[in-house]
Order: C-alpha cells, then structure tokens, then sequence
C-alpha cells in the first residue's frame, strides 16, 4: 500500500476504517498470497494491519522525520512482512510484521538523522533508539541513591547494559551531541569571517618537505647515473630489463636474447648490483638505508 501522495491524517483514517481480521481469514489470506500470489489477498493483508504500521511509524515522530515519510517506511517494512511471511509457523502476522515494520522506520531514521552515517550495526542501532533512555534511567537511579556519576562511569554502565562495545558508546554520544554544520559556515558573525573549512588541517605535504625530497631525490638520482657507469654494457643492460622497466623481464627471456643460461643472468646481475653497490657507498655513506 503507497503512502505517497497522502497525508497522515489521510492514512490514518482510511487505516481505522479498514477491515479487522480475524485469525482464519489472515492465514487463509496469507496462504492465497504465499501459494497463488493472489494480489487481492496481498492486498487486503496489507491494508487490514496498516493501522498497525501507522502507530508504530507514530512512536518515532520525536527523530524529526516527517510522519509521511515514516508511514511509508512502516508500509515498507509491513510489505517486506507480507512477502516473507510464513502461516505454517502457526504465528499471527501481526506478530511477525512487527519486527520488519520497526527495523524499516529504524533504518530510515538512522539514515536521514545525519549526512554522516550514523551508524549500521547491531550494536549501533541499539544504542541509536535506547542510549538517552538508558543514560536518563541511570541518572534517576544514581540520584536516588545521593550520588553522581561521571561522564566515563556513565558510559561503561550504558555499554554493560545495551550489551555494546564501550567504543561504540563513545562515537554514538558524539554523533547525538548536535547536528550538523556546514564547512562553509564562518566562524564568527562577521561578514568577513573565516569559514570553518579554512581550519582543517593540510594533510598534504608542505612547501619546505616537498622541497627537501625533490633535493633527495634528485640527489638519488645523480648516485644511480653514476653507478650504472661503473658497468659494462651488458650488464647496464640487465639491470635496465630487471629494474627500470614498468613491465621487468624475466631471467629467462633474458637469457634467450642473451644466448646464456638463467642462472649465468642471476649471476651477472647480482655481480652488477654489487658494483653498483659499491659506487653509491663511495659518493654517501647514506645510500646503506635504500639497500636495507
């Protein structure tokens, strides 16, 4: 049943006068739907426990969402119900339905309370609908016994009682602290303000870092000319199939168009990188970390 294009006090009447079912024709309805895929009986199923979903989409006004938009997630949830409920369980629909109708609502609120995710596992949405309830019984509870309990005491005792992780606490309290802001917003009253996105930190590499590895590596740059001198051209060779290619060779495929044998390459590389080795200790003593 679509609740687009209705308003609640629409809904919420036509829901009151649908018809109220008695548990035969429900599991003769859900039968006809499972079995036939009777569309009518659908139908009726739906609109006989709207109702249900309408006061249950009620229960969750005080998130801020439209109660439009939370009907239609409860007609969701209720369709979802329909499609996967089972009669041979022996459980009234209404029974089932409301699991899917609840998770349905929960999932849109959650989704909607912020642009930054709030939150989707278990424990998340758990602590999402029940921390501020939880927390305001505490406070009652403690006050009641002439104490008061501290920020981190308050949430160990919220994680032992929802049965979630005490980090999830932590990150839920900030998330439902306040709202959201704009980065573009100043940060004063002040038309010339800076904007809050101004004061985030650059974590990009600065001016006086970017210039320093430039120098490095061109330093770096002029040990490795230098030491691919030292070599004859056949070895310059290897080492440039080996180790400067964006595709590297294989020993093999160097050994056929070198007429030698896979290990006599090995050999001849290893050879070459020692030499060059050698070459880049002479000009710094510091090439020892790029050959750690």
């Amino acid at each position: 049943m679509a609740a687009m294009g209705f308003s609640d006090q629409t809904l919420s009447r036509t829901a009151m006068k649908a018809e109220l079912l008695d548990a035969e024709t429900e599991l003769a309805l859900a039968y006809a739907w499972r079995d036939q895929r009777d569309e009518q009986a659908l139908h009726r199923l739906i609109t006989a426990y709207m109702r249900l979903a309408i006061s249950m989409a009620s229960k969750f006004k005080r998130y801020g969402a439209p109660m439009n938009d939370l009907i239609q997630e409860a007609s969701v949830g209720l369709m979802k119900a329909a499609d996967k409920f089972d009669p041979d369980r022996g459980v009234r629909f209404s029974t089932y339905a409301v699991w899917w109708i609840k998770a349905s609502i929960q999932d849109y609120v959650m989704r909607n309370w912020s642009m930054v995710r709030t939150g989707s596992t278990s424990s998340q949405k758990s602590l999402f609908f029940n921390m501020r309830r939880v927390q305001a019984r505490l406070e009652r509870e403690a006050a009641a016994e002439g104490r008061e309990l501290d920020r981190q005491e308050m949430r160990e005792l919220i994680a032992t009682e929802v049965g979630v992780p005490l980090h999830d606490v932590e990150m839920m309290e900030g998330r439902l602290s306040g709202s959201d802001f704009s980065l573009n917003a100043t940060q004063s009253t002040e038309d010339e303000g800076r904007e809050w996105i101004d004061a985030l930190e650059d974590n990009g590499p600065q001016a006086a870092e970017t210039v320093a590895n430039s120098h490095d590596n061109a330093t770096l740059r002029q040990w490795l000319v230098t030491a691919l001198t030292a070599l004859n051209d056949r070895e310059q060779f290897i080492v440039r199939e080996r180790k400067l290619r964006d595709d590297p060779r294989t020993l093999e495929s160097l050994g056929t168009e070198l007429g030698l044998s896979k290990e006599r390459v090995r050999q001849l590389e290893a050879a070459a990188f020692g030499k060059m080795r050698k070459s880049l200790e002479a000009q710094s003593h510091e090439v020892h970390a790029f050959f750690a």
